[in-house]
C-alpha cells in the first residue's frame, strides 16, 4: 500500500504526539550538555507543524514535508529548527511532486534527510549527534526498501533506537556538548533521542494506516 499526502501529515500528527509526551525528557538530557530547551524548542516546532496542517493538508507528501520545514526552521530554536528543517526539506525535495510513495521513496527520503543534515551540522557517524540515530536508520531503511514502508520504518527506527544510544559513551564532538570534552561523556544525546523518537513515531503510524 502506497502512502499519500493525507498518511504523511497523519504521521506528523503522531510525531508531535510523541515529542509532547517526550518533551520534559529532552529537556533534561538537554541540560546537562547543552541549553535545556531542546524539549521545549522541539515540541513548539511540531505544535506548530500540527497548527499548519489543521489549516489545510497539501496535495502531495513532498509538499507535506516542505510545510513542516518551514515551519520547524521558523518555530524551533537553537541548531534543532535548522537541523531538522533542512532534513524535511532535503526530503521533500528527494520525492519531487509524487503523489504516492512507495518504499524506495521512504527510504531515499530518509537519506536525503541524512545527507541535509551532514551538510548543514558537519557532523559524521561517532560525534555524539543526532547523526549517530539518523545514519544508521537511513542504511536499515534502504535494506529493508522490498519489506514495504511499516516494515521499513520500523528497521529504521530499531538502528536509530541503537544509534542513540551509542552516543552515551561518546565525547562529543559538534554543539554545545562539544564544550564540555571529556564532561560529555555518559550522556544521551537529545538530538539522538528526539530522531529516534520521531522515526518510532513514524513507524507507529505507518503501522496503524
Amino acid at each position: 500500500m502506497g502512502c499519500a499526502a493525507s498518511d504523511v501529515a497523519a504521521a506528523l500528527r503522531a510525531a508531535a504526539a510523541t515529542i509532547a509526551e517526550h518533551r520534559v525528557e529532552l529537556t533534561d538530557l538537554d541540560r546537562p550538555i547543552g541549553d535545556a530547551d531542546h524539549g521545549e524548542n522541539m515540541n513548539r516546532g511540531f505544535a506548530a507543524v500540527v497548527s499548519k496542517l489543521d489549516e489545510g493538508v497539501p496535495e502531495t507528501p513532498g509538499a507535506v514535508l516542505k510545510t513542516a520545514a518551514s515551519t520547524l526552521i521558523s518555530k524551533v530554536g537553537g541548531a534543532a529548527g535548522p537541523l531538522y528543517g533542512t532534513a524535511f526539506l532535503r526530503a521533500a525535495t528527494a520525492l519531487g511532486d509524487k503523489s504516492e510513495l512507495d518504499a524506495g521513496d521512504v527510504a531515499a527520503a530518509l537519506r536525503a534527510g541524512l545527507d541535509g543534515v551532514v551538510a548543514r551540522g558537519k557532523a559524521v557517524v561517532g560525534d555524539a549527534t543526532m547523526v549517530d540515530a539518523l545514519s544508521p536508520a537511513a542504511d536499515a531503511a534502504e535494506a529493508a526498501r522490498g519489506d514495504g514502508i511499516a516494515a521499513l520504518l520500523r528497521a529504521a527506527a530499531d538502528a536509530a533506537d541503537e544509534g542513540a544510544g551509542s552516543t552515551v559513551p561518546l565525547v562529543a564532538r559538534k554543539g554545545r556538548a562539544s564544550y564540555l570534552g571529556e564532561r560529555s561523556v555518559g550522556h544521551l544525546d537529545p538530538g539522538a533521542r528526539s530522531s529516534a523518537l520521531l522515526l518510532r513515531a513514524l513507524a507507529t503510524a505507518a503501522g496503524a494506516a
